[in-house]
């Protein structure tokens, strides 16, 4: 598990993933809105480690993964 969580591979599909999803008709604004403003806020608000991104980065990963497993199960594989 910890490898593929480090694994270019795994995080490129992820994020292609997410991009079509957040681009997909299917998906409702409002799930996109679930995804999109938690993670502006992290990145917009003071955060535990100043001027240093790797856990804004971080965060923004794990709510991609997140949503993307979460958009698939609920409305399928969209294309």
């Amino acid at each position: 598990m910890i490898r593929r969580l480090l694994s270019y591979k795994h995080w490129s599909s992820v994020v292609g993933r997410v991009i079509r999803l957040v681009g997909s008709r299917g998906i409702p604004v409002k799930e996109k809105l679930l995804f999109g403003i938690p993670v502006l806020l992290y990145w917009v608000l003071p955060d535990a480690i100043p001027f240093l991104p790797i856990d804004d980065i971080a965060v923004t990963m794990i709510a991609m993964n997140w949503f993307a497993a979460r958009a698939e199960r609920k409305y399928g594989q969209i294309s």
